[in-house]
């Protein structure tokens, strides 16, 4: 796993200590630090097993959202975030509509884990069958940039490519918003990006369609 350092939090240690940091698992747009409204402790690349990343058609917003779904010894990257304790109810309204579960220790790795024993969460959407794929749920662009721009970041070219190729459902269509963002924590893109995250999309067989 590669991607560049950033320094924890300057209290981080006597925080952990003092049992005041949550842990969470982000394998969407977490994995982007700039989406990120809490002021967070330290981030870690990590990859769990036994879960398997998919696009959730979500009737209710009328759109795709990313969640996971229980795969036996299925990888998946993300990062786990380091927070504090009393932000864990800002993390669950932003993921309203997810579950918080717990990962077994034993199927998380966390790169220079900081927090040895801590335990750490990952939110679960309710339980389907379906992707978006399945259903022609539509992503919205300014979204899919947050994510693949945070697995670029974090992960690299190949961790990036991995997304795009191991994620279920991304035969579908993709609207594209980026001018006018819809995703309410829409990042700005560098230069070169918008194009290569979109080559990698119409090779996995994305639709682009306007806003």
């Amino acid at each position: 796993m590669t991607g560049a350092a950033h320094p924890d939090h300057p209290d981080f240690a006597r925080l952990v200590s003092e049992a005041q940091v949550v842990a969470y698992f982000g394998y969407g747009s977490l994995v982007n630090r700039d989406t990120l409204r809490t002021k967070f402790l330290a981030v870690r690349r990590a990859r769990v097993s036994g879960w398997r990343r998919f696009w959730l058609p979500r009737p209710s917003v009328g759109i795709a959202l990313l969640s996971v779904r229980p795969e036996p010894e299925h990888p998946t990257d993300g990062v786990v975030v380091y927070d504090l304790i009393d932000n864990l109810g800002a993390v669950d309204e932003r993921e309203a509509g997810y579950d918080r579960r717990t990962v077994i220790s034993s199927d998380i790795a966390i790169e220079n884990d900081p927090a040895p024993g801590m335990p750490v969460y990952i939110y679960e959407a309710t339980r389907t069958e379906e992707t978006a794929a399945d259903t022609g749920s539509a992503i919205l662009q300014s979204y899919l940039d947050a994510v693949m721009q945070g697995f670029l970041a974090i992960h690299g070219e190949e961790g990036l490519a991995g997304f795009v190729s191991e994620t279920e459902g991304f035969e579908t269509i993709v609207i594209k918003d980026r001018a006018a963002p819809r995703y309410p924590r829409a990042v700005r893109l560098a230069e070169g990006e918008a194009a290569h995250f979109d080559a990698l999309l119409t090779d996995r067989g994305v639709i682009f369609q306007p806003a």
